[in-house]
């Protein structure tokens, strides 16, 4: 990775991972919301060009003032880079991008995934992947199916090097509804018991994509370390299908019950989408989803996403 990060290798780690957890479901309890918390990291400290502010106690910050259209200098990518590493989630409000202009942000972290063949819905342009809630006559819909974005979920955990970081760009946005939901797994990690980390420490998550049963499985280790913090993060999700070397349904359950703990409130960072919206996540500690409400499908949501590629979970 060529930004030269300056977070120390447990940043953000919080004291709540060393307290006793209360005994009152099979793999712990998590802490209270006030417990779930990670430090402010000011990346831009000293450059008065730009502003940055804490957008949830769990993760993500919101950067203001920088327009990522432009080639970023040094010490401009340097800065995204420590505050992408210490808060996991990056806000750019008040953008406009071409989907050029979002590729080449991204290339500034790591390769851009080149886009897919182009499905039977025309979904792939150019160096773009048009994400949109529209059916062929451009109108809004909702879909259902077992790999919706409104499962929680990490992008592309089904290859064998899935992508470290996304970019989603608001194109269109809706004046109500078409949220996003992310958790922080590394906080919720933290927070579970001893006796549960020492028993999910060996075990590997096979993944298959839901949206094709027919691909081979991958599987990845549940507990991944990251390559630049050291954080240990659960990793899991949808396409998840079972644990190597267990019961299938006692695989499932505990992959369900983890899921279900990861993503508590606490954990959360809720993104309300305003037109020119860039916001950047990493893939290795966060799951996400777009939220399902009563507004879902009655307007237009249009996103540009790109991915760059990342290396083989460990």
């Amino acid at each position: 990775m060529n930004p030269s990060p300056r977070v120390p290798a447990k940043a953000g780690t919080h004291s709540s991972a060393l307290q006793e957890p209360l005994a009152s479901i099979s793999i712990g309890a998590f802490p209270d919301a006030a417990e779930a918390a990670e430090p402010w990291v000011p990346a831009f400290a000293g450059m008065t060009n730009y502003v940055s502010a804490p957008l949830s106690p769990a993760l993500a910050v919101k950067i203001v003032g920088i327009d990522i259209s432009r080639p970023l200098s040094a010490d401009d990518k340097d800065a995204i880079w420590r505050a992408f590493l210490a808060h996991h989630v990056v806000v750019f409000p008040h953008q406009s991008l071409t989907r050029e202009q979002q590729f080449d942000f991204a290339a500034h972290f790591g390769e851009v995934e080149a886009p897919e063949a182009r499905r039977a819905n025309g979904k792939r342009h150019g160096v773009a992947h048009v994400m949109a809630n529209l059916d062929t006559n451009g109108n809004p819909t909702v879909r259902y199916s077992p790999a919706a974005n409104y499962h929680w979920h990490t992008d592309k955990p089904y290859q064998g090097a899935p992508p470290i970081l996304t970019t989603l760009y608001a194109v269109e946005a809706p004046p109500s509804g078409g949220d996003t939901e992310f958790a922080n797994t590394a906080l919720a990690y933290d927070a579970l018991p001893e006796e549960t980390k020492r028993r999910i420490a060996r075990l590997r998550v096979v993944f298959r994509p839901a949206f094709d049963v027919s691909q081979p499985e991958v599987d990845h280790p549940l507990v991944r370390t990251h390559p630049e913090t050291g954080r240990k993060a659960l990793y899991l999700g949808n396409h998840s299908t079972k644990i190597l070397g267990m019961p299938e349904p006692e695989g499932r359950a505990l992959l369900r019950e983890l899921l279900d703990r990861a993503t508590q409130q606490q954990f959360n960072y809720r993104h309300r989408w305003q037109v020119g919206d860039l916001v950047m996540w990493d893939n290795r500690c966060l799951v996400h989803r777009a939220v399902l409400d009563s507004d879902t499908g009655k307007y237009r949501r249009v996103m540009h996403r790109s991915l760059v590629k990342g290396a083989v979970p460990v």
